[in-house]
């Protein structure tokens, strides 16, 4: 007998993921965590029956998420990372020396446990020590903060559930508090493929303009996501993604990533036609 795992990215179509094993399976007190064991994409991690990462494909969104505002901020030094207790976003900023904290805030501490327990490859560095976790509500936490952070990484999972407060106006109006006044925010922005996975990436969207004097969208193509076609927004008070890139000094580096290359990030912010028309909507409105 198979056994597979489905997620319904709409009432019409479905993604099937044969199962060798179940791993894990959990009940905190926000959501249901399982853990498989995937001939196609190795482990693979689902909360409330969504799928959050695979060990196959894991690596294009980590390194999406964390490197472009890297190689765009000249000295990140004080980092908060909100959502991600996978551990992935974590993993690639410990890659960087010069970063001498990083907050990570996640509501779900069984996440946390989970992944360190089940998934290495993701949480290698949450022991790190210049790693802070705080298990708490993101929104919660960061409307205490005023001009503390360089950067802001909001990993948050879909805009409802624990993650619904992480995409209101409330909070990016909070995050734009907590960052010095040359601060980056990137936040996942969810697929402009499908109607509503649309809708809330366009409210998104809306959201964070009425905040930030600058923001612009990003893409990368993520195969075990709605639709494969994912997006990123960096939101800033100062940089801008293409003009201030420094390529010299991020390849200097001589970082190893798999999907990331400092020439994919010029051309991850040219955006297909229908999704720059669906932005220009959202800023007609403003």
């Amino acid at each position: 007998m198979e056994f597979w795992f489905s997620e319904k990215h709409t009432k019409d179509v479905k993604l099937s993921i044969r199962v060798d094993k179940q791993v894990y399976s959990g009940k905190s007190d926000y959501q249901r965590i399982d853990i498989f064991d995937t001939p196609a994409f190795g482990r693979i991690l689902v909360l409330d029956g969504f799928l959050m990462l695979t060990e196959k494909d894991e690596f294009i969104y980590h390194e999406m998420i964390t490197h472009v505002p890297m190689a765009v901020h000249p000295n990140v030094k004080d980092v908060l990372v909100i959502g991600a207790g996978d551990g992935g976003v974590v993993r690639e900023l410990c890659r960087y020396p010069e970063i001498e904290r990083i907050d990570l805030v996640e509501i779900d501490e069984e996440v946390i446990e989970a992944s360190k327990k089940y998934l290495p490859f993701t949480a290698c560095e949450l022991e790190n020590e210049r790693v802070n976790i705080f298990i708490q509500d993101g929104l919660k936490f960061i409307r205490r903060k005023k001009d503390e952070y360089d950067l802001i990484i909001v990993d948050s999972t879909d805009p409802f559930g624990p993650g619904e407060g992480l995409f209101s106006r409330e909070f990016y109006g909070s995050c734009f508090k907590a960052l010095h006044e040359d601060g980056i925010m990137v936040n996942q922005h969810e697929s402009p493929f499908y109607e509503q996975d649309a809708i809330a990436m366009q409210r998104a969207h809306k959201r964070i303009i009425e905040s930030f004097p600058f923001s612009r969208i990003y893409q990368a193509h993520i195969p075990t996501y709605p639709s494969g076609h994912w997006l990123f927004g960096f939101s800033t008070k100062k940089y801008h993604p293409l003009r201030d890139l420094n390529e010299a000094r991020w390849n200097a580096r001589k970082l190893e990533t798999k999907y990331y290359t400092t020439t994919l990030h010029r051309g991850a912010f040219y955006l297909p036609a229908y999704v720059e028309e669906m932005l220009k909507d959202v800023e007609k409105e403003r």
